[in-house]
């Protein structure tokens, strides 16, 4: 929750979802057909609360996942999706980086962002760099330094926490500019929301900044 919340801060509106077996505190994870249905179903939300605003799907390790899995099935409601962002992608069990289980992640058709903890034992970022090549153009794979599979910082690793977050943030907010801009710039000339939109998430930094303890 912090991560959207500091994304938003950053000037991009945020549609936040829960599958039900989180919702209802179950344990065992939903169907597959379940927790799909699910994403799409906030894909339609997140249109509907904004439906000119570029659109990007993403979700942290299961939520992840088939994030992926609904954009490379396709269909109607992905069909405005510009980018994928993956907080923490779960590639292997722990202790298993012999058996990677790539999913549906090679056949996303849009640029997808990879946010690895350096550290994580669900798939360190080397691993999932050797996947890379059959991402399109402007897929990138974000390693955060000194980082598990939670985002937790290892202590002693010479870091601080909250500099390596606010870079984490930022990082993803530049990706998104640079996948909204790329994609402008083949479309031809458009209104002057992304400049405006700039310009506010430098104001929020800014104030943001200012009443930091």
């Amino acid at each position: 929750m912090e991560l959207a919340t500091e994304v938003a801060h950053r000037g991009v509106l945020v549609v936040t979802y829960d599958f039900p077996f989180i919702a209802f505190s179950r344990r065992h994870p939903d169907s597959r057909d379940v927790l799909e249905a699910s994403c799409r179903a906030a894909i339609v939300a997140a249109m509907q609360c904004r439906p000119a605003s570029p659109l990007f799907v993403g979700g942290r390790s299961l939520g992840g996942r088939i994030a992926c899995d609904v954009v490379a099935e396709g269909g109607e409601q992905t069909a405005s999706v510009q980018g994928v962002v993956v907080v923490g992608y779960p590639l292997h069990a722990v202790g298993r980086s012999d058996a990677p289980q790539w999913g549906r992640l090679r056949d996303v058709p849009v640029p997808v962002l990879m946010v690895q903890g350096a550290r994580d034992v669900f798939g360190t970022p080397e691993l999932l760099r050797s996947g890379l090549s059959a991402l399109p153009t402007k897929s990138q794979i974000y390693e955060v330094a000194g980082a598990d599979h939670s985002l937790a910082v290892a202590s002693g690793a010479n870091l601080i926490e909250e500099d390596v977050y606010e870079k984490m943030y930022d990082e993803i907010v530049v990706w998104m500019q640079g996948i909204v801009h790329a994609d402008a710039a083949r479309q031809g000339p458009r209104p002057h929301r992304h400049r405006i939109d700039a310009r506010l998430g430098q104001q929020l930094r800014s104030l943001r900044r200012s009443i930091r303890p």
